[in-house]
């Protein structure tokens, strides 16, 4: 996500803001296993209410297991990945796959699948178990990152039990997560027909519709969800897109090559939409060469009024644009393409790329990072940034894997200086090309210390010490 953050930065303020940026936030645990993140919590009679960046949500106390106070919330929590995959939603399975839990310590030894036990399994000749072994490593593959892997344990899976509705749900996300939620689509329309009682089917159906940007279909099947199980966390997928669908109700749209474009026709001029599109196929084809990949999709992008855009994003009031699937993108006064408004648009699309080669498991710094360096962007406040890491006060950058939402303005310029710091250290001393094995290891599951011992041999604590001095040798102490 692109800033607009004040610039008028003083020094004691750009201090004083690290010890704000690390706040923990709260766990609500549900009693039928979901988590909710939220700002704050509180108990206000029979109900539980919570606080995600601007928006207040309250649910009731007797769906609720716990409430954990501190931590900070997972990667995929973050808005700013470029990609719906933030919000894949988790369920329990709800037909015969459940009752094999025992096949577990079969398939899944000291945190590894066992391919020969797959193979003995499948020797037995029963469909059932080998549906339901192969779903199990799959689904290990899954939680744990390797997208490529786990679909493929899916594949198997549905040979033996092609309309088993867990199965057909988990490889569904398992595409979106790749970029592929148009192939997604007939999986999870096929789950939710061979189990029309599973709120989890339609919960699935909805996302897979959301992602593949037919949000009039998500709405109605997320209501459907509803109809069959109340859960807070839908309810909050489902206001999202009936903002969304509200506000673009008479929108235009047209396409290109690599994107589709709505817009409000009084809202900009032809020629303003003309020189958009345009400047993004030639961004496209740049970061294709920068960083060797592409989505697979085209690439929805909204054009908003100033307040269309809050209204629908309810993004804070620092940010200039979002991505979270789709680049939406505030146009207000902007009657044709500028240098500002270009470089909003490159970074918004860097996200995506980034999000398709990592299957959105990318830490906010690092996307963040790479968005900022191919606009191209500088670091705001070097040489403060610099004393920072010498007085060893900078945020530690696990602490910015998860979203920068719920950052302030100030929060927000040290989170994204350390994130650019990053980016221009480890591609100024090893190159681009490491910036894309990072990448590259991270899709396949690889946390994300493991990608950067793998690829620049540092841990986080390594990392922190030489962008210091990265820092202190291009600004000074």
């Amino acid at each position: 996500m692109s800033t607009r953050v004040t610039y008028l930065l003083t020094g004691v303020l750009f201090f004083v803001a690290v010890a704000a940026v690390c706040s923990p936030a709260d766990v609500i645990h549900l009693k039928n296993g979901r988590k909710i993140w939220a700002d704050h919590v509180r108990e206000n009679g029979n109900r539980v209410e919570y606080d995600v960046g601007d928006d207040s949500y309250a649910i009731s106390k007797s769906s609720v297991e716990s409430i954990e106070a501190g931590g900070l919330p997972p990667a995929y929590a973050s808005a700013s990945n470029g990609q719906a995959a933030k919000d894949l939603p988790t369920f329990v399975p709800e037909d015969s796959l459940a009752g094999h839990e025992d096949l577990l310590a079969k398939v899944v030894h000291e945190g590894k699948v066992d391919p020969d036990a797959l193979t003995a399994l499948a020797k037995e000749h029963k469909p059932e178990l080998s549906a339901t072994a192969s779903f199990l490593a799959g689904k290990h593959e899954f939680e744990h990152g390797n997208l490529p892997q786990a679909k493929r344990y899916f594949e198997t899976a549905l040979t033996f039990q092609p309309e088993n509705s867990t199965i057909l749900n988990y490889y569904a996300l398992a595409l979106v997560r790749t970029g592929n939620a148009a192939a997604a689509l007939p999986y999870a329309e096929r789950s939710a027909r061979a189990n029309p009682n599973s709120a989890d089917a339609y919960t699935v159906l909805g996302f897979v519709q959301f992602s593949a940007d037919r949000t009039k279909d998500a709405v109605r099947s997320w209501k459907r969800s509803l109809e069959i199980r109340p859960d807070p966390v839908v309810e909050q997928y489902l206001a999202k897109a009936e903002r969304e669908t509200t506000t673009e109700a008479d929108f235009s749209q047209r396409e290109s090559s690599h994107f589709t474009l709505r817009y409000e026709g009084k809202q900009s001029s032809e020629q303003l939409r003309r020189e958009l599109i345009g400047t993004l196929e030639a961004q496209y084809d740049d970061l294709v060469r920068t960083l060797g990949v592409a989505p697979r999709a085209s690439i929805p992008v909204i054009l908003y009024t100033e307040q269309a855009f809050f209204d629908v994003t309810h993004a804070p009031s620092w940010s200039g644009a979002v991505n979270d699937g789709k680049l939406r993108i505030p146009i207000s006064g902007i009657t044709s393409m500028n240098s500002d408004l270009a470089r909003v648009l490159k970074h918004e699309l860097a996200h995506s790329f980034v999000s398709q080669a990592t299957g959105g498991r990318c830490p906010t710094w690092l996307n963040e990072g790479i968005a900022q360096a191919v606009e191209p962007k500088t670091v705001q406040y070097g040489r403060r940034l610099s004393q920072l890491f010498r007085a060893q006060q900078a945020i530690p950058y696990n602490a910015l894997e998860g979203s920068f939402m719920r950052f302030s303005p100030v929060e927000a310029v040290v989170a994204y200086d350390e994130s650019l710091a990053a980016v221009q250290y480890i591609s100024e001393t090893y190159g681009m090309s490491d910036v894309e094995r990072i990448l590259e290891r991270l899709g396949q599951g690889s946390s994300s210390e493991a990608a950067l011992r793998a690829t620049i041999h540092s841990d986080y604590g390594q990392l922190e010490s030489e962008v210091g001095k990265f820092l202190a040798g291009k600004y000074g102490e």
